[in-house]
């Protein structure tokens, strides 16, 4: 008897794991391109992708990502089973990928909360001509085709045990990892999985869909199988998805064990049934001899649905790992910089400035509470922590798509995809990335290969993507060894489009020349194609990233390539830092930045005629700011020797800040800036402080380059 079906609860699940399963596929084709064809474990593993994809799907009433994938599936059945030569590879990385993005596109629309209708039609065709076309070779070279696979609708289902002298019967039983989530959504795969080639087929736990209860059972005592087929164990164990399967036993068994089996699962009645023996309408019927339990010889008992097993032992551990709703993390994350702030307010608390206070007790618990709130927000935070690999598999992706329709020999290069940030900065971060990955193939590398070999260069060109951790900070590059940028090119083109006025080109340094290309409407290219020159578009690549505290390095060597370098935090929401007094308002300095304090004498301060300063340290001359003068701030001492020189460090290069006095070190919840206040450069953000005052957050790159900009 059939359950009612219910996806209530499964569909996160479902998206998940389906999402998972087709960044792994990608990642198999990717690493594949090149190769002459897939080998056995490649074709094995996309099978399985196809295999479980469809099963699930299936579950979840998707019917056109199930056709899909088990169209898909047909075609590695037949390479797995026939092993032909000659089969097209690149062609077939195509129509892999072309299915792989059909389901991502039914994903995110089912995401969305929209209904999935692509239409596969046309998708079904191209695969079913590839299919024959294959089958069609496959004759021709004398090779025997494996049996046909036949597609029926999920459904639960129970097929009366009608044996031959072919059939075979199997006690299969499969234990799940105790951290395996929705055991009863993965039993389920596996007996639809076995539905195509099943003669008859009962199981234990029955309501493993309309009960939920069940996957506590098959966790504690295993997911119970009686199997009658006529294929053979090792076909019976290919068929199950093995991804979460501690253990699969499958033993072969005879009839009366098959019987006696049904009997123990609790599917059968144990009392004969009433026979015709002679088989005719209207003959006498006689009541069987008792005997040994044998196949056809019981009914399906019909139980209620909803009515699983309660076990009083064998309970399953405490699983390890649970999916959160990433809303909730957000939540929660807001909570923890609420919690910093409200901390800061009680032990800043000028209350506790009343002379003769005894506040020993106070202390100490307040060092207490301190602890509590580091460890609390760092589990937080490495609770957000995701690793690129996956925005880096989608610029392989990429690379491959775009490098094949313009015609170029271009390599990838992955380096640190390991590196881990904050889930909200991988998503602030993927598309400018997927900008400049493109950009990279489209304009970056020659068109010709002549003009490579002309440099001594390799015919195919290369590009390298890597991710490293450095200060606090994340450094994401682009590099290709292209044609790099030309300068006076870069001027000629902003000045003829009138984005900086009549400067002469020895008024800009490299940097600000190649800079040029993110202001709007900029475009190196002189032919619009589907994929635009660096430059269009580059203006928005820095808005985003510029949003979340970050900015973009470009360097580049004429005719060697260039680099394009994101520089972003590691994470949005708290920093430790080290907040000091400038007149009467308070800014905060990122701890990692800060290299040393120093007290000095005017005579250390060396004035250029243009007016810039710089002041001398043990013999070394670095660039010296103001912050009374920069940002005109009232109560700010003028005096070199009556304030304090912070020596700020950034990528190798120093400034130094002259500030009124220190104040503390504390964590910063950092705020963005409204948007009706117009952004200043060198300041990054701001904060709320413990007396409740707002307090600025310097941007040491804006700083340094304001310096730059001046000279």
């Amino acid at each position: 008897m059939a359950e009612e079906f219910n996806t209530d609860g499964m569909l996160d699940m479902f998206l998940y794991e389906s999402s998972q399963l087709l960044e792994k596929l990608e990642g198999i084709l990717l690493d594949k391109q090149d190769a002459e064809c897939f080998d056995d474990s490649d074709i094995n593993e996309i099978f399985r992708v196809m295999h479980t994809i469809k099963g699930s799907s299936g579950i979840m009433m998707y019917e056109n990502i199930t056709k899909v994938a088990h169209r898909l599936e047909d075609v590695f059945y037949y390479l797995r089973e026939s092993r032909p030569d000659n089969v097209p590879h690149l062609e077939l990385v195509d129509k892999v990928l072309a299915v792989s993005d059909f389901i991502s596109g039914e994903l995110a629309k089912i995401k969305d909360g929209e209904k999935a209708d692509g239409n596969e039609t046309e998708l079904l065709a191209d695969l079913d001509e590839f299919l024959n076309r294959l089958k069609g070779e496959i004759k021709d070279q004398g090779i025997r085709l494996p049996k046909q696979q036949k597609h029926e609708e999920p459904s639960q289902f129970y097929i009366a045990p009608v044996a031959s002298e072919e059939s075979k019967f199997y006690r299969v039983v499969i234990h799940y990892r105790n951290d395996t989530q929705m055991s009863n959504l993965r039993a389920y795969s596996a007996t639809y999985a076995l539905k195509e080639v099943a003669e008859d087929l009962l199981y234990t736990p029955e309501d493993i869909i309309s009960n939920e209860a069940s996957a506590d059972v098959i966790l504690a005592e295993g997911f119970y199988m009686l199997l009658q087929t006529k294929i053979t164990a090792d076909e019976i164990r290919t068929l199950i998805d093995s991804s979460e399967a501690e253990t699969i036993d499958i033993e072969e068994i005879n009839a009366e064990q098959y019987g006696k089996g049904l009997v123990e699962l609790g599917h059968v009645e144990a009392a004969p049934i009433v026979i015709n023996l002679e088989g005719e309408a209207g003959a006498e019927k006689q009541e069987a001899p008792k005997a040994a339990p044998m196949p056809g010889d019981y009914v399906v008992k019909s139980k209620e649905t909803g009515k699983g097993k309660t076990l009083a032992k064998n309970q399953p551990k405490q699983q390890s790992i649970i999916s959160v709703n990433v809303e909730k993390m957000d939540a929660l994350m807001d909570l923890i910089g609420e919690i910093v702030i409200a901390e800061a307010v009680v032990l800043q608390n000028p209350d506790l400035n009343v002379p003769g206070l005894e506040l020993a007790n106070f202390q100490k618990a307040a060092a207490q509470l301190s602890k509590i709130t580091t460890e609390l927000q760092e589990i937080i935070m490495s609770l957000r922590m995701m690793p690129l690999t996956s925005v880096f598999q989608k610029m392989k992706r990429i690379v491959f798509d775009v490098s094949k329709k313009l015609g170029k020999d271009i390599e990838l290069e992955v380096i640190g995809e390991n590196t881990e940030v904050d889930k909200n900065i991988i998503e602030h971060i993927s598309d400018p990335l997927m900008h400049l990955v493109r950009n990279s193939v489209d304009h970056g590398i020659e068109e010709d290969v002549l003009d490579r070999t002309k440099l001594g260069k390799p015919e195919r060109g290369k590009i390298t993507l890597e991710a490293k951790n450095e200060g606090g900070k994340v450094y994401i590059s682009v590099r290709d060894d292209g044609k790099g940028l030309n300068k006076e090119k870069l001027y000629n083109k902003a000045l003829a489009n009138g984005l900086i006025g009549d400067k002469a080109i020895t008024d800009f340094t490299d940097k600000e020349i190649y800079r040029f290309i993110t202001l709007p409407g900029f475009s190196t290219k002189e032919v619009v194609t589907e994929y635009s020159g660096r430059g269009v578009g580059m203006d928005v690549v820095v808005k985003n990233i510029q949003s979340i505290g970050g900015r973009l390095d470009i360097d580049s060597t004429e005719g060697q390539g260039s680099e394009m370098t994101l520089v972003i935090p590691l994470t949005l929401a708290i920093i430790n830092g080290i907040v000091v007094q400038v007149g009467n308002s308070s800014f905060v300095m990122e701890t990692a930045s800060v290299k040393e304090f120093v007290r000095v004498s005017e005579d250390a301060i060396v004035q250029e005629p243009s007016g810039e300063e710089y002041i001398v340290l043990r013999g070394e001359c670095y660039p010296f700011i103001r912050l009374k003068d920069k940002y005109d701030l009232e109560g700010a001492t003028s005096t070199v020797s009556n304030g304090i020189v912070v020596v700020l460090e950034y990528e190798g290069s120093q400034v130094c800040v002259l500030i009124d006095r220190l104040l503390r070190e504390q964590e910063i919840v950092v705020k963005p800036i409204p948007p009706y206040i117009k952004k200043v450069r060198g300041l990054s953000g701001c904060t709320q402080l413990g007396d409740g005052s707002i307090a600025l957050i310097l941007d040491i790159s804006g700083l340094m380059e304001n310096k730059e900009r001046s000279q």
